[in-house]
């Protein structure tokens, strides 16, 4: 029999026994009436890790649904099968990683034995990976998610010694929106004229609204842009301390403005004033950290011309990019950009552009399967078809390429570009694979 007991300190010294007993029935409450909404697509890799020992480690942006497929998973699994914790409520500020053996006896007093932890946003409590260790070592299995990738990676790494599954949960999907829209998504292959319209129609909608579950889910309050500023003062300003927000604001807005730009940290240091370019750096770490942004680098046989060169920036998310940036004109293209890099993201890491030394630039080069991507929002112009082709061909004098792929409004029949073999699909279906 487990005894609750806890001695003074800041977490402890605020909440009785009954108050504490209370935080966790609510918190498990509440869990445990989430709306699961769809299935998504990550759940499997969920549910393929649960045999393991291992830490299920879920990170992406807030708001992303990472608490929803947790929800999903432990429904999967029963009511009186696990633990809840949520460590984002406030009532949990001052809590330590010392304080956890009294929690836990508090949970076994509420809920019994049980082997199963899910845990939300584990980042707000320094050295969590330290009990999270402890009782993997007892056998017990966690379920943990956290907004900030480098803090979870950088502990991971060196506290739990590989014995965790990570998984990044990014916004919907093309597939996951269509679902969550419930539009049928069509058969390729044996679509109609009309399947076909439909399908551009709800890409158009996509690409306008994006894939925050709860703002497709309330459209009528501005969530994406509260959600942008938490990002930007609670999990940038405030845990790194910076007092030059307004410089940090700028940056943010000019980046999400320009999706699929390349952008150089030197005139980023002139052009906000900014001390130096590892200040630059160190901001733009920080968006990625944060899931804001993601860089991407030119690929070179030099790894200091890939750190030196370029960055491309892209958003985590379309709708929030319509919502906060600032574009003089619609932005098609560049957002196209944005949903393939994305989409690819989910796939690989290892994604870079190039841009031969004849100038010409491929948007997407992928190393391991040696293959080239463009993305055009028509290829109707002739003068467009030729640009991309004309880069294909540029690109393979250079670098070891076995494919290329050109993704644009419409499917043709496979054609070749100095020997590389080359198809153009349409983005709509080709989104759907994903």
């Amino acid at each position: 029999m487990y005894h609750f007991s806890m001695s003074e300190n800041n977490w402890k010294s605020k909440w009785s026994r009954d108050q504490i007993i209370a935080i966790l029935l609510e918190q498990f409450e509440a869990f445990w009436r989430y709306d699961t909404g769809i299935v998504r697509a990550q759940l499997a890799r969920v549910e393929q890790a649960a045999s393991l020992p291992h830490a299920v480690i879920i990170s992406g942006l807030r708001r992303v649904g990472k608490s929803t497929l947790l929800a999903q998973m432990a429904h999967k699994m029963g009511q009186d099968s696990f633990y809840y914790i949520n460590f984002e409520d406030d009532r949990y500020i001052g809590f330590q990683a010392g304080d956890f053996n009294d929690l836990f006896q508090a949970l076994v007093e509420v809920f019994g034995r049980r082997n199963v932890f899910f845990i939300d946003e584990i980042q707000n409590i320094r050295g969590w990976e330290h009990f999270v260790r402890r009782f993997m070592e007892q056998g017990f299995k966690f379920y943990i998610t956290g907004s900030n990738a480098a803090l979870l990676s950088r502990e991971l790494g060196t506290r739990l010694t590989g014995r965790y599954v990570p998984i990044e949960l990014f916004p919907f999907s093309f597939r996951e929106f269509l679902s969550f829209r419930n539009e049928p998504i069509p058969t390729l292959g044996r679509m109609t004229t009309v399947d076909a319209a439909q399908l551009r129609k709800a890409l158009d909608d996509y690409l306008r609204l994006g894939g925050i579950p709860d703002a497709l889910k309330y459209p009528d309050i501005p969530l994406l842009r509260t959600l942008y500023d938490d990002v930007l003062y609670r999990d940038i300003a405030t845990r790194y301390r910076i007092e030059a927000i307004s410089a940090l604001r700028e940056l943010a807005f000019y980046l999400m403005s320009n999706p699929a730009v390349l952008v150089s940290f030197n005139k980023m240091k002139s052009r906000f004033r900014l001390g130096s370019v590892n200040t630059i750096k160190n901001y733009v770490s920080y968006l990625e950290n944060s899931w804001l942004i993601f860089t991407l680098n030119v690929y070179d046989y030099s790894v200091k011309r890939q750190q030196i060169a370029p960055k491309k920036i892209y958003g985590i998310d379309v709708g929030l990019i319509n919502s906060v940036g600032f574009q003089f004109s619609p932005n098609t293209g560049k957002l196209l950009e944005n949903l393939v890099f994305l989409a690819l993201r989910q796939q690989t890491n290892e994604i870079y552009y190039y841009t031969s030394p004849e100038n010409y630039e491929v948007d997407f080069y992928l190393p391991e399967s040696r293959q080239l991507i463009q993305v055009t929002q028509h290829m109707g112009n002739p003068s467009i078809r030729q640009r991309e082709f004309r880069a294909i061909e540029a690109a393979g004098r250079h670098v070891e390429v076995e494919q290329a792929l050109i993704l644009s409004d419409v499917n043709e029949d496979v054609q070749v570009a100095g020997g590389i073999p080359v198809t153009v699909r349409s983005i709509a279906e080709w989104l759907l694979g994903f």
